[in-house]
């Protein structure tokens, strides 16, 4: 049976090695990758909002291009979507609207004593999900 996968994305490395992680030890799943765009952080000079089609209203990059790319190297497709809100509660959000079975995200990077914490949004992510959650270094 094929099971459904999220992978929250930004520009982080952890991010990207959880979409390498996701699409090498769950082969048979289907993958989405899913990208929250804070509506505040964006009104204050953050990133643009961002269309479905991955790119912004600013016509940035394709922000999906490297997901994409790391879909190529193995072989596989991935649905994309953006979500608003803020980044724990837009995930979950997603998830139980979904149908999702499982998350696999990145963990913050950090160094020293802090290492053995999980980022905030991870952490919330993994207490409050209705599903199994990886979280990849």
């Amino acid at each position: 049976m094929t099971r459904q996968l999220l992978v929250p994305m930004d520009d982080s490395e952890t991010a990207r090695a959880a979409l390498e992680h996701a699409l090498s030890v769950f082969p048979n799943d289907e993958v989405t990758v899913v990208h929250v765009v804070d509506e505040l952080e964006a009104g204050y000079g953050g990133r643009p909002p961002m269309t479905d089609s991955g790119g912004t209203d600013a016509d940035e990059p394709n922000f999906f291009a490297d997901v994409r790319e790391i879909a190529a190297e193995h072989d596989r497709r991935v649905e994309t979507a953006v979500v608003e809100g803020t980044s724990a509660e837009a995930i979950l959000e997603y998830v139980d609207a979904n149908d999702v079975d499982g998350i696999v995200m990145g963990s913050e990077g950090r160094s020293g004593v802090s290492r053995m914490l999980l980022g905030s949004v991870a952490e919330a992510v993994t207490r409050q999900a209705s599903v199994p959650v990886t979280i990849v270094p």
